[in-house]
């Protein structure tokens, strides 16, 4: 089990990672790209469809076609760990020495987005929103945690869904749930 959850979770990470790179690289250039999102929530399901091949890899050739909701839940969660361990330290990374600026350039659009609208009470929100942000991301530990919960969570869902569709009963018929 442990090499399939170590493979499936560095392939994971590399897949998340690399692509939001490639997003966050594209953001940073153009801080009115729209795409970045949808293009890194859409990577990390497909980093994540791992978590099923890994479930099943592990149910049909390791444990002689059986795995309980539990085992295969822990499985998904510690490929989603790794894989957004490696999500975390490549941003970290990319936002520290090739894109210290991406904040500024950031936050300076979503001013420009709220200022459009010309609604005082939304620029003033947003503004202090943006502060609290740029902020938090000097902390270190805020930093991780807010990047941990961008993936994280994503990966706790495919490993549930996995989890439920993927569990086999055994040879007496009745379902494991341990």
């Amino acid at each position: 089990m442990k090499k399939i959850v170590i493979t499936a979770g560095l392939i994971s990470g590399v897949i998340a990672s690399t692509i939001m790179g490639i997003s966050m690289s594209m953001c940073a250039s153009d801080p009115g790209y729209e795409g970045s999102m949808l293009i890194g929530y859409a990577s990390m399901v497909l980093a994540f469809s791992l978590i099923f091949v890994a479930v099943k890899n592990y149910r049909d050739k390791q444990n002689g076609g059986v795995v309980s909701f539990g085992k295969a839940l822990s499985i998904g969660l510690l490929i989603a760990f790794i894989a957004s361990t490696m999500y975390v330290l490549t941003w970290a990374i990319m936002y520290n020495y090739f894109l210290p600026d991406f904040m500024d350039k950031y936050t300076h659009h979503m001013v420009e987005r709220a200022q459009q609208s010309g609604d005082q009470k939304k620029i003033a929100e947003t503004m202090a929103q943006i502060q609290e942000w740029k902020d938090g991301y000097k902390n270190p530990v805020y930093f991780t945690l807010i990047t941990y919960a961008e993936i994280f969570p994503v990966g706790l869902i495919v490993s549930l869904i996995a989890a439920a569709i993927l569990r086999k009963n055994d040879k007496s018929g009745k379902l494991r749930t341990a």
